[in-house]
């Protein structure tokens, strides 16, 4: 773990602004996807036994969101790098 996260520490120190357009770009589809993982796996909703109400309901996409972006700073599951890769390619090639 803790040889990625030196890796992709270093890739967002990169000086190109394109670089870290892309990088930023990439690592916020990786926290969507995450976030739509998260939902569908049940994350946030209200157990029958205990339950939050309505308020918790409002919520719970606070919750995920936040859960996911800190997946995808902490490493992610490699779908921001495969996305920065394919994306840089593409830029480099005139688009």
């Amino acid at each position: 773990m803790t040889e990625i996260t030196a890796v992709q520490t270093s890739l967002r120190l990169s000086a190109d602004p394109k670089d870290q357009a892309l990088r930023a770009a990439a690592e916020a589809m990786e926290a969507q996807f995450l976030t739509e993982m998260l939902k569908s796996a049940g994350l946030g909703e209200a157990r029958e036994a205990f339950g939050g109400g309505i308020g918790e309901e409002q919520f719970a996409s606070f919750l995920r969101r936040e859960q996911a972006g800190e997946m995808t700073r902490v490493g992610g599951i490699g779908l921001a790098e495969s996305i920065f890769n394919a994306l840089n390619r593409r830029v480099g090639d005139g688009g």
